[in-house]
């Protein structure tokens, strides 16, 4: 049976669709790579989220994750019970609270950071050079695609 690869990719639509399931398959392996058990996707992004941008509040968390205010709740919820957030007052509005990483969860994301990064670095030193350079070439490309 012939790989993803090996079919070549005659249209704009074809390469769409093979690049697409292979980011896919790719971010899937490195997903493997968590520090002290699974989160799901979700959390995993609420985690990253507030990496990026600090601390915020639940409303400004689900903008950032595109998610509705009970999803995110939902999130937060679980994320804090594991005690990888924190709930604090915000300092405007008493109404609201902000969202915070703990120091558990900024060492499990520097964690599972290394443990991908090493994963994909062994993964890379197993191609030839050539590929890895077309891949640096690359890098740059998927960087646009991604903000886009």
């Amino acid at each position: 049976m012939p790989t993803l690869a090996s079919v070549p990719c005659q249209t704009t639509a074809e390469l769409a669709g093979a690049l697409s399931v292979i980011v896919v398959r790719l971010s899937r392996r490195m997903r493997t790579h968590q520090v002290g058990g699974s989160l799901t996707a979700s959390q995993t992004a609420v985690l990253y989220s507030l990496e990026r941008h600090g601390p915020l509040s639940l409303r400004d968390l689900a903008d950032h994750e595109k998610v509705r205010p009970p999803s995110i709740t939902r999130t937060v919820d679980a994320l804090e019970s594991a005690g990888l957030v924190a709930r604090a007052a915000h300092p405007s509005d008493l109404r609201q609270v902000i969202i915070g990483l703990t120091e558990a969860a900024t060492a499990r994301l520097r964690a599972e950071r290394r443990s991908r990064a090493a994963w994909l670095a062994q993964r890379l030193s197993e191609l030839p050079a050539a590929e890895r350079a077309t891949l640096r070439d690359a890098v740059a490309i998927l960087d646009r695609l991604s903000r886009a």
